[in-house]
């Protein structure tokens, strides 16, 4: 595992910091971005480049490896840079669609993806099969002369109310095991029959939504892998959500620490022996998280494909975000209360806070990593109870 940059990496390194100069103004964790400023801002990264860095060359990518994209994610988010639009389509979707997708779906969707023409959301978590992903029960059956017609919920499903398309997955076998008779779609999200509602959360902000199915037609064509087959294609989307973004959320928890540190100094506290040693806490599991992200990167590169160790990247970041965004309203006092105006800084730790509650519930909750590491990473007997 190398911890520097080799030539190449470093002038890519040294390219992007000029270029996001060029593009930003200084950071500021108050701005908020438009969709149509955020459209704008991804098709400037696809033009030059910083859109699919490892996606294979034949598909639009630039063919580098997993390390190119860690330093796009560090200097994105010391930038203060935004995310990419479509970054579930980027991140997840694209990934699955070159690996198990046709010619025709990847002739059709991948370079949509890119630019950000062609956003997708993910229909995977329902009411009674979140945590328990095996447990979906959306229904797709058999419609004539072809295709199928799909009936049943999704929630939780992040910017579901922008997408145009979702990566479902749905069960074809009904009388099945629950890991089988399960498949993957591609369902278009202006079809008849496709209602998306959304979800506020404690924070105000609406990107998880919820996703009604009712006699929903997709065609033959849609079909992401075999029919049937939807359980393995749904891990390989997840592992690519875990690996990636685990590393992604790590740069900008990296970032998030050094506004908390500027804030110690703005409120007195440096020299707070209980802030002190909360801090010293803290900066010691970042840098471990931080390796950790390494190590995943080095098996990224030797295996192609992210570990199960990606998952301690998703639960010890959730904890930690959770803990850097208590820290600062403990800091601020009554003066957390404040939100707009002079009082940016506050309002933004307070949305900040406020939106880490659900860190541990998306995007696989910490009990379901907790078994994934102990069986997977540590090798533990699967649990009885």
């Amino acid at each position: 595992m190398n911890l520097h940059d080799d030539p190449a990496e470093a002038a890519f390194r040294a390219e992007l910091r000029d270029w996001l100069r060029s593009r930003l103004p200084d950071d500021d964790p108050s701005r908020t971005w438009s969709t149509a400023e955020l459209r704008d801002w991804s098709r400037d990264l696809s033009a030059a480049g910083y859109a699919g860095i490892t996606w294979p060359k034949e598909y639009g990518g630039r063919g580098l490896s997993a390390a190119y994209q860690a330093i796009f994610v560090e200097e994105t988010a010391r930038a203060g840079a935004p995310d990419h639009i479509n970054i579930i389509g980027m991140n997840m979707v694209g990934p699955t669609l070159i690996a198990h997708g046709t010619d025709e779906q990847k002739a059709r969707y991948l370079p949509g993806i890119l630019s950000g023409r062609t956003l997708f959301c993910q229909g995977f978590s329902e009411p009674d099969a979140g945590s328990d992903l095996a447990a979906v029960r959306t229904s797709a059956r058999r419609a004539e002369p072809d295709g199928y017609l799909l009936d049943g919920e999704k929630v939780w499903s992040s910017y579901a109310h922008l997408a145009d398309y979702c990566l479902l997955l749905a069960r074809t076998g009904p009388a099945e095991p629950k890991h089988q008779g399960l498949t993957c779609f591609l369902l278009d999200m202006r079809a008849p029959g496709v209602k998306v509602s959304p979800l506020r959360q404690l924070n105000g902000d609406t990107d998880f939504n919820q996703i009604i199915l009712t006699d929903a037609r997709v065609d033959d064509g849609d079909v992401v892998g075999e029919v049937g087959r939807g359980w393995s294609v749904a891990l390989s989307t997840l592992a690519h959500e875990r690996g990636t973004f685990g590393i992604t959320l790590t740069a900008r928890l990296v970032a998030q620490f050094d506004r908390l540190l500027r804030l110690v100094h703005e409120v007195g506290a440096e020299d707070d022996p209980a802030v002190r040693r909360e801090l010293a806490m803290l900066h010691a599991r970042l840098q471990g998280l931080r390796y950790t992200g390494y190590r995943s990167l080095a098996a990224l590169r030797r295996s192609g494909e992210p570990g199960a160790e990606s998952s301690i990247l998703k639960l010890e970041w959730s904890l930690l975000h959770q803990r850097v965004c208590a820290l600062a309203l403990r800091l601020q006092g009554p003066a957390a209360l404040l939100d707009g105006g002079d009082a940016a800084w506050h309002g933004y730790w307070q949305r900040q806070r406020l939106r880490s509650r659900a860190n541990t519930i998306e995007g696989g909750t910490s009990e379901i990593l907790r078994g994934i590491v102990a069986e997977r990473v540590l090798g533990l007997p699967r649990s009885r109870q």
